[in-house]
């Protein structure tokens, strides 16, 4: 074979990935809206469940698939949009879609406070700090008596669309899934961008990053705050669908469960994360039959694939 004839091979190999990847995202798309029609109220749930875990995982992988930063207090950030909804909606009567705003500018608010003098911090360092600053907001959550101390707070707003209130579990089904299409085009149009580029610079060689006139902090901020905003709209409409929350649902262990979709799935690759957010949400509901052995069960299925698929199920290729 000719140098001329590997060469077009090689174009066209991406380019049919390519089609694939799109076909297999339309079946996929196609697949989505029509489930409620088709499923019960149980499998319904559930895969409102995989949606929010999407638009989470999608979320994070912005901070650690884009940018490289090792984020282990992502469901702060979920908190804080969860609580400024609800509080603004039970404790105060304002119209859900005008709490979606403010919980966007108090989730980059707390994004900028913890990330303006420790975004300087590489690898352990800053996971230790974002390991504090979500136990932090969480033991905040849980002594506060207008979030309603460990108890929780209760008595959200269920919201309102075209004169139509959201209530059932298929209205939050859609909700979601447009929530999860707004995430994926906002991600995708950001990866493509000049930031997007940045932080893939910095991610695999901050010195070099600098040495082409990037800053650092800058660009590691931003990539912070977005993530934030991400997972704060996640939580507004998650405090929504339950209209109760509590400081339980903002664990440790919940942030633990987002970083593995997003490194189960693969870096930094939409497709990837967003298979690693579905595996994540599904993994515990599809072991249920294994009773009191569903956690080693599932330990083991992630460790045997992390063992053979270090990088991720659907890696970033890019190098």
């Amino acid at each position: 074979m000719s140098d001329a004839e590997k060469t077009v091979g090689a174009v066209a190999r991406p380019q049919s990935i390519g089609r694939s990847v799109m076909l297999l995202g339309a079946v996929a798309l196609v697949g989505a809206v029509i489930l409620p029609q088709f499923a019960n109220a149980y499998v319904t749930e559930v895969a409102t469940t995989v949606l929010l875990y999407v638009v989470l995982c999608l979320g994070l992988n912005v901070v650690v698939g884009y940018a490289g930063l090792l984020d282990l207090g992502y469901a702060a950030f979920f908190a804080v949009g969860a609580y400024t909804t609800g509080i603004l909606t039970a404790e105060f009567g304002l119209n859900f879609w005008l709490t979606i705003p403010i919980a966007m500018v108090a989730a980059c608010i707390a994004g900028i406070i913890i990330g303006t003098p420790t975004l300087r911090l590489r690898s352990d360092y800053l996971a230790i700090v974002t390991l504090g600053f979500g136990e932090i907001v969480r033991i905040i959550a849980r002594n506060l008596e207008i979030t309603g101390g460990a108890s929780g707070l209760v008595g959200i707003e269920r919201p309102e669309i075209f004169g139509l209130r959201l209530f059932q579990v298929q209205h939050f089904y859609y909700a979601f899934l447009v929530l999860a299409l707004i995430t994926i085009f906002v991600c995708r149009s950001i990866e493509r961008s000049r930031i997007g580029r940045a932080w893939l610079y910095v991610r695999y060689d901050e010195d070099a990053a600098a040495g082409i006139g990037i800053n650092r902090v800058s660009v590691k901020l931003q990539a912070y705050m977005t993530g934030a905003v991400i997972a704060s709209v996640a939580g507004c409409l998650y405090a929504a669908k339950m209209t109760a929350i509590s400081p339980e649902s903002f664990t440790f262990a919940q942030s633990l469960v987002i970083l593995l979709g997003v490194v189960l799935g693969g870096m930094g690759r939409i497709p990837g994360v967003i298979l690693g957010a579905v595996l994540v949400a599904l993994l515990p509901e599809l072991l249920r039959g294994v009773g009191t052995y569903r956690p080693l069960v599932t330990a083991v299925a992630l460790l045997a694939i992390m063992l053979y698929r270090p990088t991720g199920l659907w890696p970033d290729k890019r190098v």
